[in-house]
């Protein structure tokens, strides 16, 4: 079976490289850009979109093979507002300054599509974890110190808990790694119950 993870993250290789299975990666161009505000639903959409993009260009490619293909999309939300990935280090001051001082989610929807040669179809399994992040209050700053640092320029919310904003999260409730970018805890029994 060839397994592949639909996206370009190196956290998300390196989390699921935890798994101790074979893999490759195809990114996948489909549009991001959907009118959805509930953070789970646009996360859970995205991560089939990837998911599906993906299978299906695979199946085209070459019918006669088994593919397991592994989408994910990561989103903070404050309250109603769901942030993405900052688009300039304003942007990024922005996100942080306001998360900075209070709690938030991080939602991570994943999404596995199973083909399978003998019967020619796709199974789909997706899901979405939640993980509360609580940061202690920062100053202007520290904020513009961290934006300096350039990490925060491809991550959700303006941040990664691994690198040097950790010293600023004063406690998380739920799955550490679904805030890094891949629940493999819980995508692990999703894959045991697939792989049979």
């Amino acid at each position: 079976m060839k397994i592949v993870l639909a996206s370009q993250s190196p956290r998300r290789k390196e989390l699921l490289g935890r798994l101790g299975i074979d893999f490759e990666i195809i990114t996948s161009d489909v549009d991001e850009n959907i009118d959805e505000t509930d953070a789970e639903t646009l996360v859970e959409e995205l991560s089939f979109r990837k998911a599906m993009d993906i299978t299906e260009r695979l199946v085209s490619e070459n019918p006669e093979q088994d593919y397991l293909v592994i989408g994910a999309d990561t989103v903070v939300a404050v309250e109603e507002e769901v942030m993405g990935k900052p688009a300039t280090r304003d942007e990024a001051f922005a996100m942080i300054q306001n998360i900075q001082g209070s709690s938030h989610f991080v939602f991570t929807g994943v999404t596995v599509m199973l083909f399978r040669k003998e019967t020619q179809r796709i199974m789909r399994s997706s899901f979405v974890e939640g993980t509360q992040v609580t940061v202690f209050p920062m100053s202007e700053e520290e904020i513009w110190e961290y934006v300096d640092t350039g990490d925060c320029m491809d991550k959700a919310g303006a941040y990664g808990i691994q690198g040097e904003f950790g010293k600023y999260v004063e406690m998380i409730y739920g799955d550490y790694n679904n805030v890094v970018g891949l629940p493999i805890g819980r995508l692990n029994q999703v894959l045991k119950g697939l792989i049979k």
